[in-house]
């Protein structure tokens, strides 16, 4: 199996755990004074935090969660609103260029994560303006609830 390497920069690793244990349900296969390793179950992803002493906000457009069923989509929210967290819901969004039903939740360093199920193509059919971007609409209060 071949695996997705993203490692983040963090600049809290005891909540960026925290965080990522509850995202990914489980805990990290490593963890050092600086650094933490998550390999999910389900996804083939090696996922790295990396403790850094300055991070600007969001580094990258977005991470996401791609699932099979709209079904998948709700449980995660449930289980991770559950846990605490803020999630914000977009049902029958055209975004990417497809019909799609998602929820964001937003880390403690302020990168976005969307579980998302592709629903169908819709080539040819207007982008919602939010689309890929949790942050409008967002009180940033509540988005790194946990």
């Amino acid at each position: 199996m071949q695996r997705i390497h993203i490692g983040l920069n963090v600049t809290d690793l005891t909540s960026s755990i925290d965080f990522y244990s509850k995202v990914f349900n489980g805990a990290p296969v490593k963890v050092k004074e600086d650094y933490a390793k998550f390999l999910p179950n389900k996804l083939a992803l090696n996922f790295t935090l990396n403790l850094s002493n300055h991070v600007i906000g969001n580094q990258v457009g977005h991470f996401g969660i791609q699932v099979d069923s709209l079904e998948d989509v709700l449980t995660h929210k449930d289980r991770l609103e559950e846990l605490g967290f803020f999630a914000r819901e977009e049902m029958n969004t055209n975004c990417c260029y497809a019909l799609q039903d998602k929820f964001w939740v937003t880390d403690p360093d302020g990168n976005e994560w969307e579980f998302f199920y592709t629903k169908q193509d819709s080539e040819g059919i207007k982008e919602s303006e939010t689309c890929c971007s949790a942050e409008e609409g967002v009180n940033e209060d509540e988005s790194i609830t946990i």
